[in-house]
């Protein structure tokens, strides 16, 4: 199967894209530099040189594939309808990566919500996150449009990625903020949870939805959870430093932007992806986030 990626460069899409080609899959990456280019060519990945704001270049590649991932931006509305409606009609695949975020509250680090989402539970989610919401609900919709679409909700992702880019974005983002400042911090309290899976699981989930997943499919991607506390304590064992401490708000929101601060790394985001394992037999392996911290996340 010759499949169109977008994101081929990138943490996730590098990951699923060496996962589909060890099962057999051509794959045409999509990339801007002409670096990255080599390196995706010499990993076995033919590059695309090109942008995602490059509309025509998506529908022509749609077009030619037998499927599309698309695991470059999840919010990026225009992209994703030029795949659609380049596919409408085909019956082709249609992967597409969003992310549980989409059900983060406004905890700022202070609680520990009791709330847990499956694909069956109604997501209203706060403003900042409404319009990824509504580009999953339009993918999940073109199902009646004869697309075979499939939305992929990624919890926190960790492991060290396979491809171009090693590193995923919570817990490299306060790994680089102790580095600098000699201090392990969480969100406030570090009472919030979010659930999360490693980026190896994640990548065979997606191997098995294009195999196996129906029209209009949409699944969280988890196996476990732990709280921003649990994991700050981890990462100040793992990096020999001393006790994590809390990270006000306003200070985080200055650092690393508001939507870091407080949705990625303040907030709740608790799920369970039901429909992965019932329906698409996936198995994932790795069930701790807080273990892989300790024994097995590079410190050099």
């Amino acid at each position: 199967m010759t499949i169109f990626l977008t994101g081929a460069s990138g943490y996730i899409g590098g990951a699923v894209a060496l996962r589909l080609v060890k099962d057999g899959h051509r794959i045409r990456g999509l990339v801007r530099s002409p670096d990255k280019a080599a390196r995706l060519q010499a990993l076995g990945i033919e590059p695309v040189r090109g942008e995602l704001s490059d509309t025509a270049l998506l529908a022509r590649e749609a077009k030619a594939a037998d499927a599309v991932v698309n695991a470059a931006d999840s919010d990026d509305r225009t992209a994703v309808e030029a795949f659609l409606d380049a596919l409408a009609g085909s019956g082709k695949p249609f992967l597409h990566t969003s992310g549980t975020s989409v059900v983060a509250d406004d905890a700022r680090g202070e609680w520990a919500s009791d709330r847990i989402y499956d694909e069956d539970t109604p997501v209203e989610p706060v403003p900042g996150k409404a319009a990824r919401v509504a580009i999953d609900r339009l993918i999940v919709d073109a199902a009646g449009r004869g697309v075979r679409s499939v939305v992929l909700c990624n919890s926190l992702i960790y492991g060290t990625g396979p491809g171009l880019h090693a590193d995923s974005v919570q817990i490299p983002t306060l790994v680089a903020a102790a580095r600098t400042s000699g201090v392990v911090r969480h969100v406030g309290r570090g009472l919030n949870i979010w659930s999360n899976v490693h980026v190896d699981d994640m990548a065979e989930l997606y191997a098995l939805a294009l195999d196996r997943a129906p029209a209009g499919a949409f699944t969280y991607v988890e196996n476990g959870e732990a709280s921003f506390a649990e994991a700050a304590a981890a990462l100040a064992r793992r990096l020999g430093l001393g006790a994590p401490q809390p990270w006000p708000i306003d200070d985080a929101v200055a650092t690393l932007g508001f939507g870091h601060a407080v949705y990625s790394l303040g907030s709740n985001s608790r799920v369970r992806g039901k429909r992965a394992r019932a329906e698409l037999g996936w198995a994932p392996k790795h069930a701790s986030l807080t273990e892989w911290i300790e024994n097995e996340m590079p410190v050099g």
